[in-house]
């Protein structure tokens, strides 16, 4: 095994592509535009998934301030309008005696969206500059932030829902704010940054 000249090489430098619909290898040189299996359009790498990967990335740290910063809903009481970003409804679940969930509203907002742009950053950093990091981690670190990636539509809802329960007295309306726009737009960017990025560059970048 250890005298094997494959063993150790990426399928790219065994002339070798993936079908990322019916997963089948094939030779590139046989079959450079279409997966013989399945006929699906076929290819060594995805064409300029790092520089989208970055512009997704880049638009959900600029949003992200916003998102924390802004009020995510107003609250109307008696023609008045209370507003309640991310942390004040984290601050009122506290003070309602309402712990559990606030934890969990901390790290559903908060925590996870800026741990997925923080991996993701460090991934594309990685790749980019061909830091001499474990390629096995990188993966195993994508994998995490793509698996989180598929629940974190749910963060706004968890958000929503437990802002506008809060014991406020009669409510007689509530109305979404601009930090409610701002998440949406990191929950979307993050998810698709993920998967936008073709992670074979992960392997590629160890030379």
């Amino acid at each position: 095994m250890a005298n094997n000249p494959i063993v150790g090489k990426t399928g790219r430098e065994q002339g070798l592509q993936l079908c990322k619909v019916c997963e089948n290898y094939s030779q590139y040189k046989l079959h450079p535009t279409r997966c013989p299996v399945c006929a699906s359009p076929i290819n060594l790498r995805t064409k300029n998934s790092l520089q989208k990967s970055w512009a997704l990335l880049i638009t959900s740290m600029i949003f992200i301030i916003p998102a924390n910063l802004y009020p995510i809903t107003y609250l109307l009481k008696n023609n008045i309008r209370y507003p309640d970003t991310i942390f004040s409804g984290i601050l009122s679940l506290v003070e309602s005696d309402m712990l559990t969930i606030a934890i969990i509203v901390f790290i559903a907002s908060i925590l996870v969206p800026i741990f997925k742009i923080a991996a993701l950053a460090f991934i594309l950093l990685a790749v980019q500059f061909k830091w001499r990091f474990s390629q096995r981690t990188q993966l195993q670190l994508f994998v995490m932030v793509d698996w989180i990636g598929k629940w974190s539509i749910l963060d706004l809802f968890v958000i929503s829902i437990m802002t506008a329960v809060f014991d406020k007295g009669h409510l007689l309306a509530v109305y979404p704010g601009l930090a409610a726009t701002s998440f949406t737009v990191v929950v979307v960017a993050t998810l698709f940054a993920a998967h936008s990025f073709d992670t074979r560059l992960i392997w590629d970048a160890k030379k």
